[in-house]
């Protein structure tokens, strides 16, 4: 038979796991249904995040459900969500011209929601990348700016899908950037190769950073071979033959 200590102990611990079991039930029922309202939402901001393509009305659609959702138990996931749906609105207006007042006035509501977005999530690199965007659409460019940008990769040096947006902004502005900072956009950039996006970083190597090619090659030396060869096929499948780290110049692309 247990002596009293142990049975104390054990009826403890039995207490213990049912406060557990019903604090655990209590936090589903509060928490799931919220959960699934904001789902869509969500998967909206990640599509968004991809760069995938919208309707107009689809976003406004997204925007009005933001709106008609309590924020209280999830602020930080709605207000991204909004920021990151109206930056795309207003960058749209922009670019299809359809009227400059309207669009202007979206891109204000787009920093407001972005400001606000960053209150609540000050560590998001990639709201800092948005605030140095949004300001760069409104107000065109300014040095004081870069910061934003700077502040960017010091919270989140090589962020996945954030980089397809990042190092094309960056490379365009690298002259202007901190030592620092050039050698985080340069390393984001070799880690955009190791990954597979090939595509984007030949994009970027043979537009906003062909002056840069020498040290943004260079930098591929650690970068996994085959990642560094489809890159050298893809770049000389457009007619342009660089110099790869590894990778002779006479590599056939059925090699």
């Amino acid at each position: 038979m247990l002596n009293s200590s142990s049975a104390r102990a054990h009826a403890i611990i039995r207490s213990l796991v049912m406060i557990g079991g019903v604090a655990a039930l209590l936090w589903s029922a509060a928490v799931l249904p919220s959960l699934r309202r904001t789902a869509p939402v969500a998967a909206a901001a990640a599509r968004v995040l991809a760069n995938d393509q919208f309707r107009p009305s689809a976003l406004e659609n997204v925007v009005a459900d933001i709106e008609a959702k309590s924020a209280a138990l999830f602020p930080q996931r709605l207000t991204r969500a909004e920021a990151l749906v109206r930056l795309r609105i207003a960058e749209g207006a922009m670019t299809s011209k359809t009227g400059p007042e309207s669009g202007d006035e979206l891109i204000a509501s787009a920093e407001r929601s972005v400001i606000r977005a960053l209150t609540l999530n000050p560590s998001d690199s990639f709201l800092w990348l948005m605030v140095y965007s949004v300001r760069t659409i409104q107000y065109g460019f300014d040095l004081e700016n870069l910061r934003l940008l700077a502040q960017s990769y010091a919270m989140g040096p090589y962020e996945g899908w954030i980089s397809l947006r990042r190092n094309r902004s960056a490379l365009a502005v690298l002259s202007m950037l901190s030592e620092s900072t050039k050698s985080a956009v340069i390393s984001e950039f070799a880690a955009m190769v190791d990954t597979d996006f090939i595509e984007n970083t030949a994009l970027n190597l043979r537009g906003v950073g062909w002056q840069y090619r020498e040290r943004l090659l260079a930098a591929l030396v650690s970068v996994d071979v085959v990642s560094r060869q489809k890159l050298y096929r893809r770049l000389k499948a457009d007619g342009i033959t660089v110099s790869v780290p590894g990778i002779p110049f006479d590599e056939r692309p059925w090699r």
